[in-house]
């Protein structure tokens, strides 16, 4: 996990820097595992954030705010009972366990100043939150761990508290890196694995890292290492603990792309085993961008989830009506014939023998001149069964037309279906996905509640502003209203306005300005609607272009929905760096 011994070490000398002397005048709970300590110190106000989340625990400086419940949780009221009003005396590191101690004094319910100990367990899913009193007894905790929960320790109110089991590890702090190498030779574990299991504090990150800097490879089995490479670990190893022991902090976050949107890792150390890398002047604010990150992905997930299934349900359910309507079809597509047979009957009614069970009848529309085997009911009249293939054709052409156009109305849908799961694929912040679930609310696909209401009231976002590199104005929709606004309100007649041709994507506007588009200028909007669209990963799209006044909504279409004339074609291939380049 990310947040190992030697972050907890360099965390506790920041926050001892920053918070020490400190008075806690507010306390928080925005998270059911997640408090927030408001601290006034040094004339500023700090957010201490503490949250002992299973995938995400930590504790750090933060600048995010959260939305509180408007009820707060029994734990944050009984943390501000003990500890409102408190001044922070000091933070305690406990030898490069990820265990912190906030020590407090506060006054207790008869006015006296009394010590009471926060204790942050970052252990991953053991992570807790635990207050203590002067005689370290468990107040309470978060979480409560009982002994059907865990027979090794307990964390129950009016327990006494005890640090969790001690790892068989060396402290960085007494490390010989000689000595621990010099081991390999004797182990069959994996080199990182070899690391992890003897060093105190270190993180599977910072293991990687050793063997980064000694260009040893991490998976390979510690006894099959050559002396040359034992010795690179050494030297390597030594260097990493010189360091920690130094304190020689280098906060960064490691990114998975140059464009820094997707964030891996981070630490306190000079990690130098990623290609992009973001330094930031303290470790709680890369904690705070990469958590921040994180948990911003983890709710536009959440966020995102109710509505992908509202819309997977109605393509689902569009895709099936569409199969049974073409069914349908498939049956009538023989309607002609049955016009054919009562025709052929009628012209020789005289000459078919009553209660005939088939009719061989001379086919006179066929140039050929072939007969005809016409099935007949043998209890009609030769008149009835003719009557009877003519209502056969009446049914048959009137399902044909009422399906066909029912067909057409599927196909729209689920091409509006579709346009908008694009438009929630590109969502990036929580008022877009409201204005789509608003556009879906009035579209009759899902309902809001109250609260929904009102938050989608304020939820209307502006168009995506980019600018060529010859200087032109680009809008680009993030929905299919604002498509629609951005096409028919925005855009001015002699504007040029691109989409790509038969793919869901966003609406482009280039602003003319009176001046004359050049090609260049087209072609960089082409490139912004094939990355807003359902081809972005996809190669030579097709993007088709045309006068803004060339584009029109027909009456009654969905939003998104419009048709366009006097268009031409440019094919473009989408990359991530030009449209990066063109963001105003």
């Amino acid at each position: 996990m990310p947040f190992d011994g030697i972050v907890a070490k360099s965390i506790v000398e920041e926050l001892t820097q920053k918070l020490s002397g400190g008075r806690i005048e507010k306390i928080l709970q925005p998270e059911t595992d997640e408090i927030v300590l408001i601290i006034r110190a040094w004339n500023k106000n700090f957010r201490l954030v503490i949250s002992a989340n299973p995938s995400y625990p930590r504790i750090h400086l933060t600048e995010t705010v959260k939305e509180n419940p408007a009820v707060p949780p029994v734990f944050c009221m009984l943390l501000r009972k003990h500890l409102t009003g408190g001044r922070i005396v000091s933070f305690e590191f406990y030898d490069y366990e990820r265990i912190i101690g906030l020590n407090i004094e506060a006054s207790n319910e008869l006015g006296d100043i009394s010590l009471k100990k926060l204790v942050a367990e970052i252990m991953g899913r053991h992570s807790n939150i635990i207050l203590l009193n002067n005689e370290n007894r468990i107040i309470d905790s978060i979480k409560h761990i009982d002994s059907d929960t865990s027979r090794v320790r307990e964390v129950m109110p009016a327990r006494p508290y005890v640090l969790p089991p001690r790892q068989n590890k060396i402290s960085p702090a007494h490390l010989d890196a000689a000595d621990l190498t010099e081991k390999l030779g004797t182990s069959e574990l994996a080199v990182e694995k070899f690391l992890l299991e003897n060093i105190k504090g270190f993180s599977p990150l910072l293991c990687r890292e050793v063997c980064h800097r000694a260009s040893v490879e991490g998976k390979k089995r510690s006894s099959d290492l050559a002396e040359s490479e034992r010795a690179a670990l050494t030297n390597s190893l030594r260097s990493i603990i010189d360091e920690i022991r130094q304190e020689q902090y280098m906060p960064s976050v490691m990114y998975e792309d140059e464009q820094h949107q997707r964030p891996v890792d981070y630490h306190c150390l000079n990690i130098r085993q990623y290609s992009f890398t973001e330094r930031y002047s303290s470790v709680s604010q890369a904690l705070d961008r990469f958590y921040e990150s994180r948990d911003n992905a983890e709710r536009l997930r959440q966020k995102k989830s109710d509505v992908y299934k509202v819309l997977n349900i109605s393509v689902d359910r569009c895709a099936k009506k569409m199969a049974i309507q073409e069914e349908t079809l498939r049956d009538v597509a023989d309607r002609e014939k049955l016009k054919l047979y009562g025709e052929l009957i009628t012209a020789s009614i005289y000459s078919i023998p009553r209660n005939a069970e088939s009719v061989s009848l001379l086919n006179y529309y066929s140039q050929d001149g072939e007969y005809i085997e016409i099935p007949l009911d043998p209890d009609l009249t030769p008149q009835a069964n003719a009557q009877r293939y003519f209502k056969k054709y009446a049914k048959a052409k009137s399902t044909y037309v009422n399906t066909s156009r029912q067909l057409e109305e599927s196909r729209s849908e689920l091409e509006y279906l579709e346009s908008v799961l694009q438009m929630l694929d590109n969502c990036t912040s929580l008022q877009e996905i409201d204005e789509i679930r608003q556009e879906l609310a009035e579209q009759g696909y899902m309902k809001l509640n109250q609260k929904q209401m009102r938050r989608v009231r304020t939820a209307a976002t502006q168009p995506l502003h980019f600018r060529s590199s010859e200087g032109f104005d680009i809008y680009v929709g993030k929905s299919n209203k604002q498509n629609d606004y951005l096409t028919l309100k925005i855009a001015q007649s002699g504007d040029i306005w691109l989409h790509t041709k038969a793919v869901p994507g966003s609406h482009v506007i280039i602003r003319r300005a009176g001046r004359d588009i050049p090609d260049k200028t087209i072609e960089e909007a082409a490139m912004l609607a094939a990355w807003h669209s359902k081809a972005r990963m996809s190669s030579n799209v097709q993007i088709d272009y045309t006068a803004a006044k060339n584009v029109s909504k027909p009456s009654g279409a969905k939003p998104g929905m419009v048709i366009y004339v006097n268009y031409r074609t440019i094919v473009v291939t989408p990359e991530r760096s030009v449209v990066e380049k063109l963001k105003v």
